[in-house]
């Protein structure tokens, strides 16, 4: 089959056949791929940032696990769900021994495997995953915003690490899909207002808006940066979803005495800032990454009532053959979402909306 893999250490993934995955063992379940995103740390490995050594012991790898399907086979001893049914994967797999996993908080495990990462993942026509990681999805949820549960999983989390609460005012740097998932689940919790800020990021920018969020800065204005500087100097909560120290200098700056600023960007350099001013002004940082299930269960539950109003998001639809020129658009900050189809039918012939 198909794949798109990190062959080995250093820049470029290649596109290959592979062998299809084997049945699946116990506790274990075969999806058939049907939708899979472009995440920002699948870019991170293209490029071979800092940050991503951990991957050289299982390389090569086919990457991918934003990613929604339908199950195609079960292992043994897998009950909660069956062949056809339609499901989104956590992609991370806890090891269950060490201490992070015997107190009940397996999100923290010190030995977890991710797919896509560690392990065979999505950017295929079937990956094999571990059961317990699969959440059923809506029978009549299209995959494509089934897909994005991951990514708003992580923006979910991160709000409830930042403690947003009703009537806050939040300001997000850095428009990708994780800053547009955590603008939405800001929104959700009662911030009184909310907006998002980019570099030279039109296309991701205009998702936002696109999402209703009507405040909206592009940094590398000069106008437009002096507006965030009024209007959110003094803010409750600001996230940091760029990767980028710049942001986490910006954000402390803004931020009012006791605020809180949240970092869920993947930095390859070091960050510095001025600790009197951080100590005096009382100021929190606080790391957020991944997710937790009750994350999985609360973003389910919102693409039940509300998925389509996500779309949005999506900006560029693919099949598996041309992921390539997707990861192009992604690394260029053309477009916002990129969706892959590794199906090879139907939606990647859809127009670009």
């Amino acid at each position: 089959m198909l794949s798109y893999r990190k062959p080995a250490p250093g820049p470029g993934l290649e596109l290959t056949d592979t062998p299809a995955p084997g049945d699946p063992g116990p506790d274990e379940v075969l999806v058939s791929v049907q939708a899979v995103g472009i995440c920002g740390s699948d870019l991170h490995v293209l490029e071979w940032d800092g940050g991503y050594e951990f991957m050289v012991p299982h390389l090569p790898v086919t990457l991918g696990h934003e990613f929604a399907g339908i199950v195609a086979r079960t292992g043994e001893g897998v009950s909660h769900v069956s062949a056809g049914d339609r499901v989104t994967v956590w992609p991370s797999s806890p090891c269950g021994v060490c201490q992070a996993c015997r107190d009940g908080v397996a999100q923290n495990c010190s030995d977890k495997r991710t797919l896509g990462l560690y392990t065979d993942g999505a950017f295929a026509p079937q990956v094999l995953c571990r059961a317990n990681g699969a959440f059923p999805l809506p029978a009549d949820l299209d995959f494509e915003i089934g897909a994005l549960t991951e990514p708003l999983c992580v923006g979910h989390r991160a709000v409830a690490v930042g403690g947003v609460g009703q009537g806050d005012r939040v300001l997000v740097l850095g428009p990708g899909t994780i800053g547009q998932a955590i603008a939405i689940f800001a929104r959700d919790a009662g911030a009184a207002a909310v907006a998002v800020a980019g570099y030279d990021d039109r296309a991701r920018l205009q998702a936002c808006a696109d999402l209703g969020f009507t405040t909206t800065y592009d940094l590398a204005q000069e106008g437009d940066r002096a507006a965030m500087e009024r209007d959110f100097s003094g803010a409750d909560v600001i996230f940091e979803a760029t990767g980028r120290a710049v942001s986490v200098t910006d954000g402390l700056s803004l931020l009012r005495t006791e605020g809180v600023l949240v970092m869920t960007g993947i930095h390859s350099r070091n960050v510095t800032f001025a600790p009197t001013d951080f100590v005096r002004r009382k100021l929190q940082i606080r790391g957020s990454h991944g997710s937790r299930k009750s994350d999985w269960e609360a973003v389910i539950a919102k693409l039940r009532a509300d998925g389509p109003s996500l779309r949005p998001m999506i900006t560029h639809r693919l099949g598996l053959h041309d992921i390539a020129s997707g990861f192009d658009l992604a690394r260029q900050r053309v477009a916002s979402k990129v969706m892959v189809f590794p199906q090879d039918t139907g939606p990647e012939q859809e127009a670009d909306r």
